[in-house]
């Protein structure tokens, strides 16, 4: 594919704006800049996916359902507009999945189903052509887990009337996407959280409380952060407690007690395939 032209200095000033504000936790500031520059080009692929990615974060945020869908809706806007751009773009295939992903929240069981099939292909190639995107790792994840855990009805349902249940969802290989994910953005506290619950219902309790145990030590920077990090506070006491409890059944039954778990127990950082410059994401 030939490289898009440069953009122009009004659009390199705004990119700089908005990669500022992103910086600065200003997503709906951002978000305005961006739709500022797809006035100007509308064809835009950076500013078309991180429109897509900040529309979902900026809905998330809303209680009010109406709300929330229609940003999520404006987020698949903007991600399939960049998807029709770049068909194998990381960014764009991560955008799609992750509008998907959100809209599936707000849908009913079957209409979810669906969603949760179409979005397979989409974290595949975002975690393929841009190995190096800790957020896709993350969403990859979250999906084989929850695809793993159907119930009986969405396993018939999805074979009924969706032509079988998706492929790939695996509980192993969702905490190892998130281990993959973690290692590209250590401060991450979501991540912490989302891989401490999967190790605790996966019956890995130590895992668990190790890595809330490490999540205690980064600091909280947004207002979710304070959350999420209150989550992880409330999650930890209780494994603690039936950790020390088969402790002293262990001894009871002479057997050795297990050392604490001193490091997270994620994967050693793995040495990701180098990715092709994208000259619609590098600095302008």
């Amino acid at each position: 594919m030939p490289d898009p032209p440069a953009d122009p200095p009004a659009v390199r000033t705004k990119l700089f704006q908005a990669a500022a504000l992103v910086n600065t936790f200003k997503e709906s500031e951002a978000l305005g800049v961006y739709q500022e520059v797809l006035k100007i080009n509308s064809q835009h692929y950076l500013a078309l996916w991180q429109a897509a990615v900040l529309s979902v974060k900026i809905g998330a945020r809303y209680s009010d359902e109406t709300r929330k869908s229609a940003y999520f809706d404006a987020a698949r806007q903007y991600a399939d507009r960049a998807l029709a751009l770049r068909p194998e773009g990381g960014e764009s295939n991560y955008a799609v999945a992750l509008a998907l992903f959100s809209q599936a929240t707000l849908y009913n069981a079957g209409a979810r189903l669906e969603a949760f099939r179409d979005l397979r292909s989409h974290v595949y190639l975002a975690t393929q052509h841009r190995p190096d995107l800790a957020e896709a790792w993350q969403l990859r994840g979250r999906w084989q887990y929850r695809v793993s855990h159907y119930n009986v009805l969405e396993r018939l349902y999805s074979k009924l009337v969706l032509g079988g249940v998706p492929s790939g969802g695996d509980s192993r290989e969702a905490m190892e996407d998130l281990e993959k994910a973690l290692v590209l953005a250590p401060q991450s506290l979501p991540l912490y959280y989302d891989l401490a619950r999967m190790y605790k219902y996966q019956g890995r309790r130590r895992r668990a409380i190790a890595t809330l145990e490490a999540a205690q030590k980064i600091p909280p920077i947004t207002s979710e952060d304070l959350v999420i990090l209150r989550s992880c506070s409330m999650l930890l006491p209780p494994l603690l407690r039936a950790d020390a409890r088969r402790q002293r059944q262990r001894v009871r039954m002479g057997q050795k007690v297990k050392a604490p778990l001193q490091e997270l127990p994620v994967s050693s950082p793995t040495t990701l395939m180098p990715v092709p410059a994208d000259t619609a994401t590098k600095k302008p």
